[in-house]
């Protein structure tokens, strides 16, 4: 999908875990969720119970929801979609009165779909339109902005631009909804733009799972100005050129001489993952990643964590972990070394993994960054709730 780019160049691009936990959330671990700020645009990818109360604790900002990236329907990854919708999308309770139709039911004089607004967008594997449709229809929530639901259909998923049974199409609900299909095992560029592109890939777990791969588009390259200033006010040519030369232009001087800017250098790559026990039919995509978001649900943690079954080993920790669709930090760091990635943050981890600020809780969360750094050979970040950070340059 192309459309007109709202942003010129990419000053900031921001990640900002709002939940880190896996299956069951705990006291210091909220259900999956992470937002993108593209700078000051937000995609949210994945969007477990409680989401907008999570929203509310950052400095992420609710209104600036533009698009929403669903790796797979588990309860935990999107439970708190429908409520995050009701919440940014001006939602009200509806009115039903006997004897309405469908329609009827869900038009309320109190809230008017705004259809000058864009719609926000959702990205999900099959059953994300029926279950968002569903989830609005049967609690009445009427929205006041329009949204669409795209949907990533595997090969063995139906073809046609089927509609859910059972629930009629609301009134905010886009009827341009795509189904995606794969070409060649991948989902290429479900949305580009002129500054950034997202493509997807199939991952395995227990349930049709997607891993999404955001690209900066090229940047402009680092320019040398002494390179550059004398030839320009030699010939009395003015200054403003160098802004074309900064975004890699030829530029022809006053006197004829030409000036090259410099080349494009490449942009920043995300990978984000949903759950899995093998990310590797998104390996080409993710190949070079500045940054990979990978899970690590358990680990062997014998003399640190108090849980440490003694009759476990690192390897029957790892069996009985991918039996589950999940992973352990050593492969999470393996995955990272055969991407090339320059950084790896793991996220997704077991309730019995505590993520606040007790030097206990901060001991085991050390210890499952090593595991993963030993395969990786390169620091690893273990994400809390709440942690933020910027993606620095691809250079």
């Amino acid at each position: 999908m192309t459309s007109v780019p709202k942003r010129s160049l990419l000053t900031s691009i921001n990640v900002t875990f709002l939940g880190t936990a896996s299956a069951q959330p705990s006291s210091t671990r909220n259900h999956s969720a992470l937002a993108l700020r593209l700078n000051r645009d937000v995609w949210i990818f994945d969007c477990g119970e409680a989401t907008q109360h999570q929203l509310q604790k950052s400095a992420v900002k609710m209104g600036r929801i533009e698009k929403i990236f669903i790796t797979h329907t588990h309860g935990d990854h999107i439970f708190g979609l429908a409520p995050l919708l009701a919440s940014c999308m001006n939602g009200a309770g509806g009115i039903v009165a006997e004897g309405q139709d469908q329609e009827q039911k869900n038009e309320d004089p109190r809230v008017a779909v705004d259809q000058n607004i864009p719609a926000l967008e959702i990205y999900g594997p099959l059953g994300t339109r029926a279950y968002v449709r569903a989830a609005l229809a049967y609690t009445y929530t009427l929205l006041g902005r329009p949204y669409v639901v795209h949907e990533l259909r595997f090969p063995s998923d139906p073809t046609e631009n089927d509609e859910p049974a059972g629930v009629a199409r609301l009134l905010a609900e886009s009827a341009h909804g795509r189904n995606i299909q794969m070409k060649d095992g991948v989902w290429p560029d479900i949305y580009k733009d002129g500054v950034v592109s997202v493509s997807a890939a199939p991952i395995l777990h227990s349930v049709p799972c997607v891993g999404y791969v955001v690209n900066e588009a090229p940047v402009p390259g680092k320019i040398d100005p002494s390179k550059y200033i004398p030839a320009i006010k030699r010939t009395k040519t003015p200054m403003s050129v160098m802004r074309q030369l900064q975004a890699g232009e030829k530029v022809v001087l006053n006197d004829g001489t030409e000036l090259q800017g410099p080349p494009r250098r490449q942009g920043r790559k995300l990978v984000i993952l949903g759950d899995t026990y093998d990310p590797s039919p998104i390996t080409h995509l993710a190949m070079d990643a500045d940054l990979l978001i990978h899970e690590a649900t358990n680990a062997h943690l014998p003399g640190i964590d108090k849980d440490t079954k003694e009759q476990d080993t690192h390897e029957s920790v790892e069996t009985r972990t991918k039996s589950r669709g999940h992973s352990t930090p050593q492969m999470a760091g393996a995955f990272a070394k055969n991407i090339g990635a320059k950084s790896l943050v793991l996220n997704h981890f077991s309730a019995r993994y505590p993520g606040d600020t007790a030097p206990e809780s901060l001991k085991i969360m050390n210890a499952i960054g090593q595991l993963a750094e030993r395969e990786f050979g390169k620091p690893v970040t273990c994400a809390a709730d709440l942690y933020s950070f910027e993606v620095g340059s691809s250079e």
